[in-house]
């Protein structure tokens, strides 16, 4: 499988959890996806700020992306709100 294909089936496994997001006032974006398949996102809007982001990416974004395309290895926010 070609990047571009892996970059449909992750959009494709994001637009599941995106209406919960934009019911929030926020939304994430794809910034990459590595050779080692992993996953880089960038949080938009409510979601950049929010403290649940952590949770929302453990149990929303990373289970649906890697259920949905095992392929991928990890998924990691490149901005947002860090809890230690």
């Amino acid at each position: 499988m070609n990047k571009e294909e892996l970059m449909q089936q992750v959009e494709s496994a994001l637009d599941s959890v995106r209406p919960h997001l934009k019911a929030d006032g926020g939304d994430v974006e794809v910034v990459e996806i590595t050779d080692d398949f992993t996953v880089y996102v960038k949080w938009l809007g409510n979601c950049e700020w929010c403290s649940m982001s952590a949770m929302t990416m453990k149990a929303g974004i990373e289970r649906s992306v890697i259920s949905k395309v095992p392929q991928i290895k990890s998924i990691v926010a490149v901005n947002g709100v860090n809890i230690a």
